[in-house]
């Protein structure tokens, strides 16, 4: 390409941001451009947006009414030195990818037409990011080596039922959620008391979660929330990260269920992890840090429910014991054939084998939004594992 035609180039994306972005300049080279889904970080939702790739930076844009033809505004600016870009491991959102850069993170999703694009696009990202970090040592997202200096990747509000710190379940009036600004976690208000300047945003002073905090300023005294992160708190047996479990587990899913003389059908996320194949663990949703309870499988029985018992759900089964009795009700008749099967073998205390994990298309759900057992809200499904 020649000078002439990168700087006409250059004058056509000059006049899209409405003459506001200096980005005229020979050391300037426009890479690629064009419209996205951003997925929100709150709830999922997915809001047009406009991304323009250069040689040195990526700018985040937000569309503005204009009366003579579509203008652009820049909502972030993103260095491509030390960017990082990852395929989203979400199979029920297809064609997204994580952004995750010194000033922000971003995660897309690619609309229909530039589906075809889609791949070429990773891999400049790709080729730009590992061209300007040959000489770098300290990858980034090193543990703590990062933590400030570049945008986290939050995790979603819906995705998480109790503060990733203290565990206490939220709710709307007394606990409500807050992103950590520092690690993206989903914390509580009194775990997010304190403010930090982080080098990302420019030194400007963020909330930021208790652990954040001391990582970067140290000890800060006597505090309430400080104290309950002590290194000698015990940890109780339901401290098993319901994301951490999931990567290594056995089978994992959103199921409904319902115990014997139950009034009726809730939903969760349920685990069956890899070291503990023969413990149930129940979750309320797919990024809680503590499960709501557990339930040791052996000795439980698999099958399909009595005649008379008449659910009101579909791919109905049970597993009992004694008097004890629960009911599960997957989304698929592929689901309950895997977990039926899960579930026998660890009621009869056989050992699993290792094996590939099998992966499901999944309809997008979300988690129930209360750890008290109340009736559940759907929310975004990870993809269901099976190693049976």
């Amino acid at each position: 390409m020649s000078g002439e035609e990168r700087m006409h180039k250059l004058l056509k994306v000059y006049e899209l941001l409405g003459g506001e972005e200096d980005i005229v300049s020979p050391t300037k080279e426009l890479i690629k451009e064009g419209h996205i889904l951003k997925l929100s970080a709150k709830n999922g939702t997915t809001q047009d947006r406009y991304l323009i790739l250069f040689n040195d930076r990526l700018l985040y844009c937000v569309p503005r009414l204009r009366l003579l033809g579509q203008k652009f505004s820049v909502r972030a600016r993103i260095d491509v030195d030390g960017m990082e870009l990852k395929e989203s491991s979400n199979l029920n959102l297809p064609r997204t990818f994580l952004v995750s850069g010194k000033q922000r993170s971003l995660e897309l999703q690619a609309i229909n037409s530039t589906l075809l694009k889609h791949e070429q696009t990773l891999e400049t990202f790709k080729l730009l990011n590992s061209t300007n970090r040959e000489d770098e040592d300290t990858p980034p997202n090193s543990p703590n080596v990062d933590l400030g200096k570049r945008a986290p990747t939050p995790i979603r509000e819906k995705e998480v039922t109790m503060c990733m710190r203290c565990q206490e379940p939220f709710n709307s009036i007394t606990k409500r959620r807050h992103h950590c600004k520092a690690c993206g976690h989903v914390v509580c208000g009194k775990c997010s008391e304190f403010r930090a300047r982080l080098i990302y945003d420019n030194n400007r002073s963020n909330r930021v979660c208790t652990d954040c905090y001391v990582a970067l300023h140290g000890v800060p005294g006597s505090s309430p929330a400080c104290s309950q992160h002590t290194p000698q708190r015990r940890r109780s047996i339901l401290e098993k990260q319901a994301s951490v479990a999931a990567e290594n587990s056995v089978i994992c899913s959103f199921l409904h269920y319902m115990e014997k003389g139950g009034k009726g059908w809730h939903k969760a996320w349920f685990v069956v992890p890899e070291n503990e194949p023969l413990v149930l663990y129940i979750y309320g949703a797919p990024q809680d840090v503590k499960a709501q309870r557990s339930l040791p499988l052996i000795g439980f029985e698999v099958g399909p429910p009595e005649a008379g018992e008449r659910p009101d759900r579909r791919h109905v089964f049970k597993i009992t014991q004694s008097h004890l009795s629960w009911y599960f009700s997957p989304e698929t008749e592929e689901l309950q054939r895997r977990w039926m099967a899960v579930l026998g073998r660890a009621g009869r205390g056989d050992t699993f084998c290792p094996g590939p994990t099998l992966s499901e298309d999944r309809e997008l759900e979300e988690a129930p939004v209360a750890a008290s057992g109340a009736t559940a809200e759907p929310s975004e499904a990870p993809q269901t594992r099976d190693k049976t």
